[in-house]
């Protein structure tokens, strides 16, 4: 296996844009490219005893070793003995956080307003005798259930609600109790925060998400320190086969170059829009972590560096929703977030959010911030107008 390229030397602190654009990359080739191409292979030429970096394709692949480098530089950087393992899917990451984690008989503590799909993991760890508990992100509520819990699962901000706990307290109190910590860093992104910093034993991320950040590949990953952690993960990996294509590796591997770049114009950009809706009267329950005010924010700037492209507002219905994203021009009618272009989505027409009919999650991407703030103001002027 090649070795990679240290992105930082001994003594020296690198900026995050420098990192991005460096993580995991190869030592250079003469004549071959900086960041190798995506290299297909279900299995590798193995004579005699089966050892060494590669042997079977659900195993390893080495576009995946580039990108889990990245990854675990831009989680923990400059720290040696991180692991990150890549996966299928955001969904893959936390199955085989929780599943290699859990046995009948534990119990789990999971947010109750967290990702969409938790209920549904939260089914069938009860069906495998797994006590699930759950509390709210806000106010640090998961520590009333946390008591005798093998595992505390934190969604930091939430998704939608965009509430903040207080990460190092909460593993702090989990880790007293002899629980693992997990943390979602998906809103967030490690240029966010960076969860394994503030205690946890798991960083769990969507890649698809703000980090690679152009709506065109599936990616899970989850990086730890403690190697008996990750090996319990990546058997779960080859157990399950929720293997990443080495394609969407190599182009999730290029995205990440320009990380630093998209959040800081996202993350600018979700702000202003935040501080433009702040007054409009049709506008309630505005949240945004890096709002001054926002009931999130005292604890979200103590432990966070940026505070992510999502909004989220309620408007007074479900019509009066729907007019306004209709109205919209630069802004796409999209059920992820953290793209490049814009998106924005009335969440209730899925379900399984309590959230308000007329609730609005908005995802800020790269256009021009005048252009962006400029357009969702006409929008939101359009459907009052509309409406009379």
């Amino acid at each position: 296996m090649e070795q990679a390229v240290p992105v930082e030397q001994a003594g020296e602190t690198r900026g995050e844009g420098t990192r991005a654009v460096r993580a995991g990359l190869p030592a250079p080739v003469k004549h071959e490219p900086t960041l190798p191409g995506p290299v297909f292979a279900a299995h590798y030429h193995l004579p005699g005893e089966p050892t060494g970096a590669y042997t079977y394709g659900r195993d390893e692949n080495p576009t995946w070793t580039h990108l889990e480098r990245a990854l675990g530089e831009l989680e923990a950087p400059g720290e040696d003995g991180i692991e990150a393992l890549v996966f299928a899917s955001g969904m893959a990451a936390i199955s085989a956080v929780l599943f290699s984690q859990l046995r009948a008989g534990d119990a789990v503590v999971l947010p109750d307003d967290g990702y969409q799909a938790l209920p549904l993991v939260r089914e069938q760890l009860t069906s495998f005798g797994i006590e699930v508990r759950t509390a709210p992100t806000g106010g640090d509520g998961q520590l009333e259930v946390l008591d005798g819990a093998r595992l505390l699962w934190i969604e930091s901000p939430s998704n939608p609600g965009l509430d903040v706990c207080d990460i190092r307290r909460l593993t702090e109190a989990a880790h007293a109790g002899g629980a693992l910590v997990a943390v979602d860093n998906t809103l967030a992104t490690p240029l966010g925060q960076r969860p394994l910093a503030l205690g946890a034993d798991f960083a769990v991320a969507s890649g698809t998400k703000q980090l690679t950040g152009h709506g065109d590949v599936l990616l899970g990953y989850v990086v730890c320190r403690d190697a008996a952690l990750a090996a319990s993960v990546r058997r779960w990996r080859k157990i399950v086969g929720a293997v990443q294509g080495p394609m969407e590796s190599w182009l999730a591997h290029r995205s990440l170059a320009t990380v630093e770049l998209r959040a800081e114009r996202q993350n600018a950009n979700a702000l202003a829009l935040a501080e433009a809706l702040r007054d409009r009267p049709e506008i309630s329950a505005l949240r945004y972590p890096g709002l001054p005010g926002d009931p999130s924010y005292p604890v979200a700037a103590r432990q966070m560096r940026r505070f992510g492209c999502v909004v989220s507002f309620t408007l007074p219905s479900k019509a009066y929703a729907e007019r306004f994203l209709t109205s919209l021009h630069l802004v796409e009618e999209a059920t992820s977030f953290g793209g490049v272009r814009s998106t924005a989505e009335r969440r209730g027409r899925w379900g399984g959010d309590a959230v308000p009919e007329g609730f609005v999650r908005f995802s800020a991407g790269a256009e021009n911030t005048d252009d962006l703030v400029g357009d969702v103001l006409r929008a939101l002027d359009t459907a009052r107008e509309t409406a009379a």
